[in-house]
């Protein structure tokens, strides 16, 4: 009875260990990955240098329960490829002829640059803060006063009143970007139950050209501007990026990268 005893014990730990793995994203992107991933983010002429940690992400990462814990281990790793090539899109400091190649500079803004607007809007649930700008910031780049109100509801953290944390504190500002991957905004699914397979496209989406694949998540970010008008620089810079951290990361990319042919969710 006492060996019976001991050998569920050991079952049950062993089970809450392989959970434990399961839901910590760093059972799939080591720091070494990520450095590796993310190479240049902390070069001098980077705005966002020393920001964006492993930890941060991490931290983040595990606030959000379902990021990387869907499905296998192919599509949960496609899921932080995606993830981080979109992000690393949005702040990008590559060029054509960058040391180790455009895709290798991800992470190197955390802010928009020049002078931005305020990017405020009338909105009764989501008031703009007097003096508050909501111009893009961290790895997604969340703008306007509508995406800053629901995504600190979400972690927690007033960002109506104090937008600036995207930029000065590293795991919100992570955080601001995993809500938006894993929040749908009807019409559109979230980025996460498109790469994870969950989501299924309506007659509407298919006569729309948008299949299952990485391309709808670029519809979701910016389809307004980049989808459905053939190929475009924007759109081809989403998927290099996706395409290196997929060969980092061991795990064939899949199928339909673009979304040349998708008209817009809005549209």
């Amino acid at each position: 009875m006492r060996l019976c005893l001991c050998l569920w014990v050991l079952a049950f730990c062993i089970l809450a260990s392989d959970l434990g793995a399961l839901a910590d994203v760093r059972s799939l992107i080591s720091k070494e990955l990520f450095e590796q991933i993310l190479k240049h983010r902390n070069d001098a002429a980077c705005q966002a240098k020393g920001f964006c940690t492993y930890e941060a992400f991490v931290n983040a990462a595990n606030s959000f329960g379902a990021f990387a814990t869907t499905g296998d281990t192919k599509t949960r790793k496609r899921e932080i490829a995606a993830f981080l090539a979109q992000t690393s899109h949005e702040t990008t400091g590559g060029w054509a002829t960058a040391p180790d190649g455009p895709y290798a500079w991800g992470y190197c803004f955390k802010q928009e640059r020049g002078n931005p607007p305020d990017y405020c809007v009338a909105n009764q649930q989501w008031p703009c803060a007097p003096g508050k700008k909501y111009y893009g910031r961290g790895p997604i780049q969340i703008s306007y006063n509508y995406n800053y109100g629901p995504a600190g509801k979400a972690i927690n953290y007033d960002l109506l009143k104090d937008p600036d944390a995207v930029a000065n504190n590293a795991t919100i500002s992570f955080k601001t970007a995993f809500w938006f991957w894993m929040t749908p905004q009807s019409p559109k699914p979230s980025c996460h139950a498109v790469i994870t397979g969950q989501w299924k496209p309506s007659t509407i989406d298919i006569q729309a050209g948008r299949v299952p694949g990485y391309g709808v998540t670029t519809n979701i970010i910016n389809g307004g501007i980049e989808c459905g008008k053939g190929s475009n620089a924007q759109m081809e810079n989403r998927i290099g990026f996706y395409k290196r951290y997929c060969q980092i990361l061991g795990v064939d990319p899949g199928r339909n990268l673009d979304c040349r042919n998708q008209r817009p969710f809005n549209a």
